[in-house]
């Protein structure tokens, strides 16, 4: 069964035409192309490419049906979005996708998608025409929620704009906070079918369609989550996001919607209430999920889940803390829906969730760990779980006043402030 993506990216529109050197960050120059650039020279530089053009300057064609993976290069540490425009002006956004820990990339490093063991294919799907593929990075992550958003358990997000043009005015609003040089982006183009004129158009709904390689493995059996004080409990069922007060938390209640919660928090057996700065709800949990909260940050529209084995350690690191009265500092609050891992080359599945300040991944095989800071940066830059380096096997811990960290696949070590990386 296929998923269609709805299209991959062409950057086009009048963004404001300025002098260099003299714009702000969000004001955006016009190549022939019509395609978004930063008018200020940067330091940072971004490549794109396809597979069939490794110099990601050619307009190779690729037929309907055939596979295409999309390689990319930074030469400083960023968060990269890939957007593909098809001929029909509908738009994909491939990463950050749920099949990625993070779209975080580490300076140096090239990164394929999809990368060998992928759980997933790209594969062209049509309308006939051009296309043209924006890779953006940034030296901070994006807010691009009124761009894209994500659906329950969905792999890739879905596109609010359509069109060139409003893809651009999008865009050229979520770079405008950024310093000058925070951003830089790179184009690379291809065709699909033998006309290179848009023309033969056919129903195809997008230029990229996504093949699940395996089904994505069932999460691992949770740990029973420590005990907790004892909520009051109503008379009635208490519903998702409902306060004692009668009110409801309506970031709760939409994150209940999002993550099909019937089928993945189970009944609610607490109020929502105050928790540190902000709030949390605890939830039975279903079957294989464990028992769950939903953590919702004051000050973020969005609240999140943390389930089983994650949220025993979560817990844990809380209360040895802070006797658990608020999230750990090391973590902070949830910012991110937890994602299954499927198996790695190590022969590893596991869960990942996903903090203000760190990370969590769980692995029946050898525990639940914490990484935070340049470790945890560099880690997700190189692939995460899915890199050569594998699940961490321990928590991150200080060698010589220094941070680091082992994994299956090798070590991660700070050696004068620069964090280095040794495989075994």
């Amino acid at each position: 069964m296929q998923t269609n993506l709805k299209g991959i990216l062409t950057m086009t529109a009048l963004l404001g035409l300025s002098a260099a050197g003299t714009a702000g960050a969000g004001s955006a120059k016009i190549t022939a192309q019509s395609i978004i650039v930063n008018p200020v020279e940067t330091k940072m530089d971004v490549q794109v490419w396809v597979n069939k053009d490794a110099s990601g300057r050619g307009n190779p064609v690729y037929r309907k049906g055939e596979n295409i993976s999309i390689g990319l290069k930074t030469n400083q540490d960023a968060y990269v979005y890939l957007f593909n425009v098809n001929a029909n002006g509908v738009i994909d956004l491939f990463f950050p996708n749920n099949y990625e820990e993070s779209n975080f990339v580490q300076a140096g490093v090239t990164r394929v998608f999809p990368a060998d063991g992928a759980k997933y294919t790209l594969t062209v799907g049509g309308p006939n025409g051009q296309d043209k593929l924006l890779a953006l990075a940034s030296t901070k992550p994006l807010n691009i929620d009124d761009i894209a958003r994500f659906a329950g358990d969905q792999g890739f997000a879905e596109v609010k704009v359509k069109g060139q043009e409003n893809l651009a005015r999008a865009l050229s609003i979520v770079v405008n906070p950024l310093p000058a040089d925070a951003w830089v982006t790179d184009m690379a183009t291809f065709r699909v079918g033998q006309g290179g004129n848009g023309g033969n158009q056919d129903s195809a709904s997008g230029t990229v369609t996504v093949t699940p390689g395996q089904p994505t493995p069932p999460a691992p059996q949770p740990q029973p989550t420590p005990a907790q004080p004892a909520p009051t409990q109503p008379v009635t069922r208490i519903q998702p996001g409902e306060k004692q007060s009668g009110d409801f938390d309506q970031a709760m209640v939409q994150a209940y919607d999002r993550l099909k919660g019937p089928e993945s928090l189970g009944e609610a057996i607490s109020y929502a209430s105050a928790w540190g700065d902000g709030l949390w709800q605890k939830f039975r949990g279903v079957a294989a999920y464990g028992d769950a909260v939903l953590l919702h940050a004051n000050g973020s529209s969005r609240a999140y889940a943390v389930h089983g084995r994650l949220l025993e350690r979560y817990l844990a690191l809380a209360r040895a803390e802070n006797g658990a009265t608020r999230p750990p500092s090391r973590l902070g609050w949830a910012a991110g829906d937890e994602k299954v891992i499927p198996r790695n080359s190590f022969g590893t599945s596991g869960l990942y969730g996903f903090f203000q300040n760190g990370a969590l991944y769980g692995t029946e095989k050898y525990g639940t760990f914490w990484l935070t800071g340049q470790v945890l940066k560099t880690y997700q830059g190189l692939g995460g779980s899915g890199s050569f380096l594998g699940f961490p096997t321990r928590d991150q811990y200080l060698l010589n006043g220094a941070w680091a960290a082992d994994f299956e696949g090798g070590t991660l070590r700070t050696v004068n402030g620069v964090v280095k990386v040794y495989r075994k």
